[in-house]
């Protein structure tokens, strides 16, 4: 490793670092950092040199850096690493054991002390996610504890530091043996077709495991469902084997008509009983109001940006008038799930727009309960903005 740079701290956000916040960025330094290099060490002091903490610089949308340690004699090497990783699994030991819940998080970046890498679990297989060239310069330090903790099938991984963020296409295959795809996995006794190596998205969304579970549990039969923006028709698979009446899965995506296709048959669904739609979902709410459609359960989970043809969404503007598309084709009673991955705002923003969305149409309802991310996704009570997710089943009155 080299010579550790030192990075004075904006004096305002002094007090933040020294309670754990771990992100490092251009407002809370007053080091000048163009020309700091992707993996390099550095110090964090404040105005008197007095050390705060250390951690790596990473260049990715979030900022410029991690925060790793708050002690000055700790080194950033294999060995930190090693501990890291064995702590977070440790932690998820329980489930390593359950045979319903075959695909989970084992290392969630900061929230298991290093910002800027994901690890998930697919049945004997790891997916590793860098977030910047930055953390990609301790690949071998992480492939290494991988090799000594785990007894994996193979390791895949995803490289998300193109520009801004954006995925790095390549074969992310990374050593141990090649499954065939689709990998099949579960999550509650429900099973997932899994592709590892194909683009960025890998077939399903770990963090929604327990908003999957409640809707087909206690919200879907007898119901007619819609899910918008369905991805692969997870949430859909979920209410249909919860003894949904009929279930309607809107994505804009081509793909979203095979892949939805495939998660039904791998659970026996007939698919052809179900409604798959490839069309913008804003144009489906339109034609569901000029056909008079209407639906008990809604599921909105948009990402938190998206552009199509005649529309460009974004989470924190756009929320509450998606929203009020919703509210308008939901049954008197039914349920809307509405979710957002969305950081930039927290829970209470989130439920000033279902306020709002509310009070401009019909008024009243109800939040009969709420979900954030699941106990896997560990994170840290310093940073908010990584507990981003944000699910509400509202019950219109």
């Amino acid at each position: 490793m080299t010579k550790e740079r030192i990075i004075k701290a904006n004096p305002k956000y002094i007090q933040q670092f020294q309670k754990g916040f771990p992100l490092l960025n251009k407002e809370n330094v007053t080091t000048s950092m163009e020309s700091v290099q992707d993996g390099e060490i550095f110090k964090l002091v404040d105005n008197k040199n007095t050390f705060i903490a250390k951690g790596y610089f990473g260049i990715q949308n979030k900022g410029r850096g991690w925060l790793l340690s708050w002690k000055e004699q700790e080194a950033i090497d294999r060995d930190f690493i090693f501990k890291k990783i064995q702590a977070a699994i440790n932690q998820r030991l329980h489930f390593f054991y359950n045979e319903d819940t075959t695909a989970f998080r084992v290392f969630n970046g900061e929230g298991d002390g290093f910002g800027g890498i994901t690890i998930d679990y697919f049945d004997g297989y790891y997916l590793i996610q860098w977030y910047s060239k930055g953390a990609y310069s301790f690949h071998e330090e992480v492939m290494q504890s991988l090799r000594k903790l785990t007894d994996f099938k193979g390791i895949y991984q995803k490289k998300r530091f193109a520009q801004e963020g954006k995925y790095v296409e390549e074969d992310d295959f990374v050593e141990g043996t090649r499954p065939s795809f689709p990998l099949l996995v579960k999550e509650n006794g429900v099973q997932f077709a899994i592709y590892l190596n194909d683009g960025a998205m890998v077939g399903v969304f770990l963090d929604q495991r327990e908003v999957r579970k409640r809707i087909r549990d206690s919200y879907s039969k007898g119901k007619r469902v819609l899910n918008t923006f369905s991805y692969t028709g997870a949430f859909s698979v979920f209410a249909a084997l919860g003894g949904a009446s009929q279930t309607t899965s809107v994505d804009l995506a081509n793909r979203s008509l095979s892949k939805t296709i495939e998660q039904f048959s791998i659970n026996g669904i007939d698919y052809e009983a179900q409604n798959i739609i490839v069309e913008d979902v804003f144009k489906y709410f339109k034609y569901a109001v000029k056909k008079e459609l209407s639906f008990d359960l809604v599921i909105l989970d948009p990402p938190s940006f998206a552009r199509s043809k005649k529309h460009t969404f974004s989470a924190s503007k756009d929320y509450k008038d998606l929203l009020k598309e919703a509210i308008a084709i939901t049954e008197k009673n039914g349920t809307i799930v509405a979710s957002t991955n969305c950081s930039t705002f927290n829970m209470k923003k989130f439920k000033s727009f279902i306020e709002e969305a509310f009070k401009e149409t019909t008024g009243k309802y109800k939040i009969l309960e709420e979900y954030t991310l699941p106990e896997d996704f560990k994170t840290l009570s310093q940073y908010k903005q990584s507990d981003y997710l944000k699910v509400a089943f509202i019950q219109k009155l």
